[in-house]
């Protein structure tokens, strides 16, 4: 673990994007809310929260530190695939880039595990599924502009 004990707390923010790759009738599920295990979309944000919360459990050098925002948008691209982003944001002494990619990691891991019996083929594999393009957006150190804050 890096020390930051001479480092002063600042307004810290960080933004994550993610997408899953579906079937177009999964995904046809999930917008009819005919997904036997719930909601897909309604769990993933609250496993991306709690992701996000305990990132430092998670990553083993990373620092805990408090987090003061943690904000999500699903959306639907096209008849297959479902992006996701995190906004992350923190007054600390080290950023949250490691909060805002587990977060999206771990919603797009809960809406693979929630559609997974959908997506198998005969051979019980995932031939269809794909988590692409994980990345992070933007991050901001410092004061953050009034529309980063309107934003999310």
């Amino acid at each position: 673990m890096v020390d930051i004990s001479g480092k002063p707390e600042v307004y810290r923010e960080a933004k994550a994007r993610g997408i899953i790759r579906l079937k177009p009738q999964t995904i046809k599920l999930i917008k009819e809310g005919k997904i036997s295990k719930g909601d897909p979309i309604t769990v993933a944000r609250i496993a991306a929260t709690l992701a996000a919360k305990n990132t430092s459990s998670l990553i083993p050098l990373c620092h805990q530190i408090p987090l003061t925002n943690v904000s999500l948008k699903f959306e639907f691209l096209d008849d297959s695939r479902i992006a996701v982003e995190s906004t992350v944001r923190t007054k600390a002494q080290t950023g949250v880039e490691m909060e805002a990619l587990a977060a999206v990691s771990t919603a797009l891991l809960t809406i693979w595990d929630m559609t997974k019996q959908y997506e198998k083929d005969e051979k019980g594999e995932y031939p269809n599924t794909t988590i692409e393009h994980i990345c992070v957006l933007r991050k901001i150190k410092g004061k953050p502009d009034e529309r980063d804050l309107e934003e999310t």
